[in-house]
């Protein structure tokens, strides 16, 4: 092609990346100036009008440029070949975006596992997703303050599991051990379960609607909030007492905290009870 031809789509490049820019921060703009009731629905928008712009971009350049393209390669079907080797890490991204989007296993602002990756979702664009890792297997459901960067052809070969029921309310559990001293575990079985249920009394009613709620979002049946112990022994035969609740995600480590320092103080109570009885 003439030295002009090139200088030409040059011109008409720059030009629709200008334009494309301008539109960018117009849109953006507006969005940002937009009242919504979820911070995450904003973000999603934001998240989706930045993924639609590259993709105009994209489309452009090579509307633009795909005489060239033709004309550098030997054939089409070389340059195939050898475009799919060069890009196929990035290919294989791009599949996973579009697994991702037509499956709508999660949204910015949704909870995550992919892989053996926990956290939030802040950001996905067509290559990657970028997440704040949050600690749901340390039971604390905190952020640890890491950003994990995931490539989205992990979606292909990984299961995703999307958690963003644990956002606000969790099904915590928790183990107890110990040793098996001449205690009535069974009385101290009662005692916590009582306290449990004192404990989660004061929002059982918005956790039951909570969870049904997100029965008919997620449009499969889930089983009610539930308070159980249960006892039972590991394999060096110690006394395990296995602690279910379901709270408000942010209390869990706390009533955890509260529930192990009533089964310490039942614990030792009927510890000294027959410690005492034993002695008369």
């Amino acid at each position: 092609m003439s030295q002009m031809g090139i200088e030409y789509k040059l011109f008409l490049s720059f030009a629709l990346l200008l334009a494309v820019w301008v539109v960018r921060k117009f849109a953006l703009r507006q969005l940002s100036k937009m009242a919504v009731d979820d911070e995450s629905l904003r973000l999603r928008w934001v998240n989706s009008a930045k993924n639609a712009i590259n993709l105009l971009i994209f489309i452009g350049l090579i509307s633009i440029w795909l005489s060239e393209l033709q004309f550098v390669a030997l054939s089409i079907a070389t340059f195939v070949v050898a475009f799919v080797i060069a890009t196929r890490e990035i290919l294989q991204c791009f599949v996973g975006t579009l697994y991702q989007v037509g499956t709508r296993s999660f949204s910015v602002g949704d909870w995550i596992k992919a892989g053996t990756f926990y956290g939030e979702v802040i950001r996905s664009d067509w290559l990657g997703t970028k997440i704040l890792e949050v600690d749901i297997e340390g039971g604390t459901y905190s952020y640890t303050g890491k950003t994990i960067y995931l490539p989205n052809s992990l979606f292909v070969t990984n299961p995703i599991q999307n958690l963003s029921y644990m956002r606000r309310y969790v099904s915590h559990s928790f183990t107890i051990v110990r040793e098996p001293d001449n205690v009535n575990v069974f009385s101290i079985k009662d005692e916590i379960l009582r306290k449990a249920n004192e404990y989660c009394a004061a929002f059982s009613v918005v956790a039951e609607r909570y969870n049904g709620l997100m029965a008919r979002r997620l449009d499969v049946p889930l089983s009610g909030p539930e308070t159980s112990v249960r006892i039972s022994t590991n394999n060096l035969g110690k006394n395990q007492f296995m602690i279910s609740i379901f709270c408000p995600t942010h209390e869990a480590l706390n009533l955890e905290q509260k529930l192990t320092e009533d089964f310490m103080r039942a614990w030792y109570k009927e510890a000294e009870k027959f410690k005492s009885n034993k002695e008369l």
